[in-house]
């Protein structure tokens, strides 16, 4: 299932990581796990916040995506499901059959 990673970063916690590191190394250790097919990086509500869009073929997989950024950077994590334009129509055309 496609998923989309939210980490939201504060301020301080990823500054001093930027500075060491760590929130390089972080990020590049999601990079080579996931192997994500976009990554995107915005601020949001003041926090430096990452947008990662990947497959998840197994929820048990949730820990080891997050916890680097649990444990270093202090960070808000969320998984959501997520649908290109191509699922969405097709999730679309199904369900007008039904209803």
């Amino acid at each position: 299932m496609r998923m989309m990673m939210k980490v939201s970063m504060p301020v301080n916690q990823s500054s001093k990581a930027l500075k060491e590191g760590m929130l390089q190394k972080v990020v590049m250790g999601f990079v080579e796990t996931a192997k994500p097919e976009a990554t995107y990086f915005t601020t949001e509500n003041g926090k430096r916040t990452g947008l990662l869009f990947f497959e998840m073929n197994d929820s048990k997989l949730m820990p080891t995506l997050a916890e680097p950024f649990f444990q270093t950077l202090d960070a808000e994590v969320t998984f959501t499901p997520v649908m290109d334009l191509s699922d969405m129509k097709a999730g679309i055309d199904k369900a007008a059959k039904i209803i």
